[in-house]
């Protein structure tokens, strides 16, 4: 049975996995080039994509043998996180051609999202793609690929109302912190962030709209900062450096914990070492965590007067209005069908330049060897160097009419599905009936390339 290369996306995401496993399997944006260079080693994987954000990590990959490259892929995930590849599997999705591509459009529209049509993924998609132009390219599938889920993502923010009143996870944070407070005394609460990054800032934005007049910035430097201050005048943000961060921790009631670190900001011990919080704020600190790896450990919530939340706590806050999240997203995915079935016309549009090489390499071949027996049967002492000429002419001449219909019939832009099928039926037909077998040689030549480049 012959098998062409498929693109494939597996990987978990906040629908199918808990915390604990994502942050294990989390890569950091700077990483992202040495993991595609990693994947691409593989044996069977010929192009690779890495999207990890706080709520999934997904590898994208054009696999030359389907079984074997997914089995590549998972035993790469598994030697990285630690994870036994039996456990991953329990949580991984694998999805294959359209529905890889699909999967892709949908989460760069905000329809895989926690929050329907948030902004921020669409971003983290336009990332992979600068990410992979800076380190020599995504390979041309994958480029396509996330290029048209951008188009995609844009397409549905525009000509849909899908982004109306969606919020992020930075502001659905600030709604869960503000739904845990006492009603009375919610925008009197202390509030700490910690890390100004992309999200940080996010947070600073939603406090402001909910009401808030004051939250302090724990960052590394005060540039950031000052930055945010700069942009929002709304709000009095105080400065603390990283050395304070316990010291400002111990003076709020609700921190929110937003950076790239690695290790935890926030042990069971150093919870215990905080002064209690007033009763008129429920006795409990809150603790929201948008980080992933998460900078607050698990274990500060058997603290009796701490209490943890984590991205997959957010669900909470965004199971409303569903109804209406539903009709918005069936509206995108009108959209998204169309991008798709460009990509697909884009694709299977490249399918027939190896059977264009490959006939014509054939029957250029044949002309050479009837031209070679000709000049054998003529002599060399009755040509002239004219004659010659004249005779290799007409041999070129007659092949290439005769190239003409078939050819013709191989190219397409793909802009018509009609046609297309018709160009594809074409082109299997040819490598019938010239034995060409096209495909299953081409997939064989490549595997056999990354194996012996492996053994070197």
């Amino acid at each position: 049975m012959k098998e062409r290369s498929s693109i494939a996306v597996i990987g978990l995401s906040v629908h199918t996995a808990p915390v604990e496993m994502r942050e294990k399997l989390a890569v950091a944006e700077e990483l992202w080039p040495r993991a595609i260079q990693e994947l691409t080693s593989l044996n069977h994987i010929e192009e690779a994509a890495v999207l990890s954000t706080c709520n999934r990590m997904e590898i994208y990959v054009v696999a030359l043998s389907w079984n074997r490259g997914i089995r590549e892929v998972i035993d790469w995930m598994s030697k990285k996180s630690g994870i036994p590849a039996s456990e991953l599997r329990e949580h991984l999705f694998m999805l294959r051609d359209s529905d890889a591509t699909r999967h892709l459009f949908e989460v760069s529209a905000g329809l895989d999202s926690l929050v329907l049509g948030e902004g921020q993924i669409l971003a983290q998609v336009k990332q992979v793609v600068r990410s992979g132009q800076n380190s020599g390219g995504l390979g041309k599938n994958i480029d396509r690929m996330f290029k048209d889920a951008i188009t995609a993502g844009k397409r549905v923010r525009c000509e849909t109302n899908i982004s109306s009143g969606a919020v992020s996870v930075s502001s659905a944070a600030v709604e869960l912190a503000l739904m845990k407070l006492p009603e009375t005394e919610a925008l009197s609460a202390s509030m700490l962030l910690i890390g100004a990054g992309k999200m940080g800032k996010l947070v600073v934005k939603h406090l402001i709209a909910k009401g808030c007049k004051k939250v302090v910035v724990v960052n590394r430097s005060v540039e950031r900062v000052d930055a945010i201050r700069e942009e929002m005048k709304d709000i009095e943000i105080v400065y603390r450096p990283l050395s304070e961060m316990y010291e400002a921790a111990s003076e709020a009631d609700v921190v929110f914990t937003s950076t790239a670190s690695e290790t935890p900001l926030f042990t069971k011990e150093h919870a215990e070492a905080l002064p209690p919080i007033s009763d008129t704020m429920g006795g409990v600190r809150l603790f929201v965590d948008i980080s992933v790896p998460r900078n607050v450990s698990a274990c500060v919530s058997e603290v009796g007067s701490a209490r943890v939340y984590n991205v997959d706590d957010l669900k909470e806050v965004v199971e409303a209005n569903k109804e209406d999240r539903l009709r918005k997203a069936m509206e995108a995915q009108t959209i998204i069908t169309e991008e798709l079935k460009r990509f697909e016309a884009w694709r299977d549009s490249l399918e027939t330049v190896p059977t264009i090489k490959k006939l014509r390499s054939y029957a250029d071949r044949i002309r050479a060897s009837e031209l070679d027996k000709c000049l054998q049967k003529i002599g060399d002492d009755n040509l002239t160097k004219k004659m010659r000429r004249a005779v290799e002419e007409l041999s070129t001449g007659i092949v290439n009419k005769l190239l003409h219909g078939p050819l013709q019939h191989l190219r397409c832009d793909g802009s018509d599905s009609r046609t297309l099928d018709e160009t594809l039926e074409n082109m299997h037909a040819l490598n019938r009936m010239f034995s060409l077998d096209t495909e299953k040689a081409i997939i064989e030549q490549k595997i056999k390339a990354k194996v012996e480049k492996t053994q070197n």
